[in-house]
Parts: structure tokens; C-alpha cells; sequence
């Protein structure tokens, strides 16, 4: 299993701390490093743009993937994210993760003055959204007509490294997500979940791949995390202290409750052992890498304890 990061973008990240974090996880030899596409969740706080960010992420790195988890098509046209990424793939060297999903939060999209469709349009879009990318990264001309987006006899160049990025859908969902996960996706990534919700939903995810003749076994399995971990108690402490304190709502909560309703809600938490085991009964239901939350971005504590105690144990699983 593989230990990588994942980063909110709009979470108050700098251009200073996105270039810091970026050298560190090459330093500490972490596979990826992925970020969110979002203006704001909840406050409003610095929020990069996450296309640009990913130009400086190529730029300023040599070895780790990286990409959205997971841009949502209702932000911008499939032309438009079909052809940034294309650039950045080529311009990376074929290190971009084309992370794709139907959108979920609808704030931002008012505030912003951006339409937020039903569920049902978001995922045909998305469905549709995947044919127009797939179509930009061919050997054109190449056209494709929906109902809600068409192209007609294009060649976008430049092209995408050799087999286009790879294609990775995020989300679990059993109607519609997953279905989209078979027909279409590289990788798929799913949100904290434990081993037993895993189970069920890769399941699941073998019905679509069955009805089409896919081995689910092509798939990666990734999951993105928010951890509240260390390596002792006090650490521990303090880490879900900060964590629960960065949410008004959490200030009556005591530290055991939240950590209580934290694992409920398929976070890991817990010393070093608890988190490898975790760890461990996910990587035996077949899950390849794990991005945790980089919670703090003005220390680099929870990165260094991931690449020195966690992602040594689980190498091997």
C-alpha cells in the first residue's frame, strides 16, 4: 500500500505553502499529491486556483502524481478541463491524474453564480463530459454529440502523454457513481470509509464491471482520509484538539466524543499500531494507496510522521 497527501485548496493554501508542501513530499518520497477543486467550503478563505496550481506542481516536481480529487464538471466545460489537462500531462511528463466528479456542493455554485443541476444532469454530464475529454485526447479529428455538450472533427493539440492521463472517478455511490467507475475510470477513489463499507461497495462495483466484461481487477482503488493520528497520546491529543477547534460547532465536544464520532464517520484515529492496522484490513480488501488529509499546512509534522511511521509499515501489504 502506498501513503500519499491530499490538500484543500481552498482552505487558506498559499502559493508559498503549495511550493513547500510540493518539495516536501518529493523529499519524503510520497508518491502522490492531491488536491481539492473548490472555492469555499463553509468560510471563505484563500483558495487557489486548482488548474494553475497544478501548472507550478509540474513544474516544480519530477516525481510525484498528482491532480484533482476531484474537479466537478458543473465548474467548467470538458473542453476546457479536457485541454488544460492534456497541457499539463504532456508538460509533467505524464504525472497528471485526470480526477472527475458530478459535483456535490451547491454554495458554491451559488455564490458564484454558477448553475448547480439536478443529480440526475450532473452525472449524465459527467458521463457525457468523459466522451468529450476522451475525444480531445485522440488522434483527431474526432467528433462526439450528446445531449448536453458536442464537438465537432477537433484535433486539440498538444495531446496528452501516450494513453491520455489516466481517468480517476471519486465517489461511491451506488446508482450512478460507481456504474461510471466500470466504463470508464483508471482509478477509483472513494472517502473514508471502513473495511466493512469498503467491502460492501467494492461489491457493488463488480456488478457494472460484470454486466460490460471488465475484470475489476484493472481498476486502482484509492481512498482519500482525514487521519487523527500520532505516534503517542499528548500528539494525538493534539491533533484532534486543533482539528475539532477549527469547526465553532465542535467547541462543546469533548476530546473522546469527537474522536468517537470521528471513527463513526470512517475517519482513522489513533496511535501509530491502530492506524497500520486499519491500514492493513483495507490493503486486504484490495485498496492500493491512501491520501490523508494534510490538516495543518504551517507544520509539516503530519507529513514527516506519515513518511517515517506509517508508510515504511505498510509498504509490504
Amino acid at each position: 500500500m502506498d501513503i500519499g497527501l491530499m490538500v484543500e485548496g481552498q482552505n487558506g493554501l498559499t502559493w508559498e505553502r503549495w511550493s513547500h508542501i510540493l518539495a516536501l513530499a518529493e523529499e519524503l518520497k510520497f508518491p502522490s499529491v492531491f488536491r481539492s477543486d473548490h472555492y469555499f467550503i463553509g468560510t471563505h478563505k484563500q483558495s487557489l486556483e486548482a488548474y494553475m496550481s497544478f501548472v507550478v506542481a509540474a513544474q516544480e516536481t519530477s516525481t510525484i502524481r498528482f491532480g484533482p480529487l476531484v474537479t466537478p464538471l458543473t465548474f467548467r466545460s470538458p473542453v476546457d478541463i479536457g485541454r488544460m489537462a492534456a497541457q499539463i500531462d504532456e508538460f509533467s511528463g505524464g504525472r497528471f491524474v485526470m480526477g472527475l466528479g458530478a459535483g456535490w456542493h451547491e454554495p458554491e455554485h451559488l455564490a458564484y453564480g454558477i448553475r448547480f443541476p439536478p443529480i440526475r444532469e450532473r452525472f449524465d454530464r459527467l458521463d457525457e463530459g468523459i466522451n468529450v475529454i476522451q475525444a480531445l485526447w485522440s488522434e483527431g479529428p474526432a467528433s462526439y454529440k450528446g445531449k448536453y455538450y458536442e464537438v465537432r472533427d477537433v484535433d486539440c493539440l498538444p495531446k496528452p502523454t501516450p494513453g491520455g492521463a489516466p481517468i480517476l472517478i471519486g465517489g461511491a455511490g451506488e446508482k450512478r457513481t460507481l456504474a461510471l467507475v466500470a466504463k470508464y475510470a483508471t482509478e477509483w477513489n472513494c472517502v473514508n470509509l471502513g473495511p466493512e463499507a469498503y467491502a460492501h461497495k467494492k461489491e457493488v462495483l463488480e456488478r457494472p464491471c460484470e454486466a460490460i466484461g471488465r475484470d475489476p481487477a484493472t481498476i486502482k482503488r484509492s481512498m482519500m482520509v482525514f487521519g487523527l493520528m500520532g505516534p503517542n497520546k499528548q500528539t494525538l491529543h493534539d491533533v484532534t484538539q486543533r482539528f475539532k477547534d477549527s469547526n465553532p460547532a465542535n467547541q462543546s465536544t469533548s476530546i473522546e466524543e469527537f474522536q468517537a464520532r470521528s471513527r463513526d464517520r470512517g475517519m482513522i484515529v489513533g496511535q501509530t499500531e491502530e492506524v497500520v492496522d486499519r491500514l492493513g484490513q483495507l490493503a486486504e480488501l484490495g485498496l492500493e494507496e491512501v491520501e490523508f488529509e494534510h490538516l495543518n499546512y504551517d507544520s509539516d509534522e503530519g507529513p514527516r510522521y506519515l513518511a517515517s511511521d506509517i508508510a515504511p509499515k505498510v509498504a509490504g501489504l
